[in-house]
């Protein structure tokens, strides 16, 4: 083993990974700086535009692709947080009547949350402006550049879910 080599070996030991794990942590770093930021924005714009949140939006962006309604549990899973986080934000989407709660004929204890057409037109408001502001902020970026980022970011969440912690 040369020195040369030996460096970076010893220091990805210590750190418990790859030679090039000081990499993957500056790449994480900036893939979270640049997801922090993305969303800070979007989150002031939708507060600012539409007097909503982030939370709220993505109850409606998850119903609006499925017309037939989702239940309390499957909204939960799809949205990757608890069923009192989601039931919160739908009981205050029912009061401004953008979705309606149906209860299931054979178990009442399990709601199909929808959509009303209220809900469907201010989503879809808040869509058309949400796709300008992260064009806006993407604008730097070519069409190429971004193909070759989502394939590369492929990769890595094909490594990520192959290689859990």
């Amino acid at each position: 083993m040369t020195t040369s080599t030996a460096a970076p070996r010893a220091f990805a030991e210590k750190l418990g990974g790859a030679p090039h794990s000081k990499v993957s942590l500056r790449l994480w770093l900036r893939l979270l700086s640049c997801s922090m930021i993305i969303e800070r924005r979007v989150r002031t714009r939708l507060e600012e535009e539409f007097e909503t949140t982030l939370p709220r939006f993505d109850v409606l962006a998850a119903l609006e692709r499925e017309p037939d309604g989702l239940t309390m549990s499957q909204l939960s899973t799809a949205l990757l947080v608890s069923n009192g986080n989601v039931t919160g934000i739908v009981n205050r989407l029912i009061e401004e009547l953008l979705v309606v709660r149906t209860a299931e004929s054979e178990d009442r204890r399990i709601a199909t949350v929808r959509l009303t057409r209220k809900g469907r037109e201010a989503f879809q408001r808040m869509a058309r402006k949400h796709e300008e502001w992260v064009d806006r902020m993407f604008a730097g970026v070519t069409d190429a550049q971004m193909e070759q980022l989502m394939k590369l970011l492929a990769t890595v969440r094909h490594s990520v879910d192959e290689n859990p912690v």
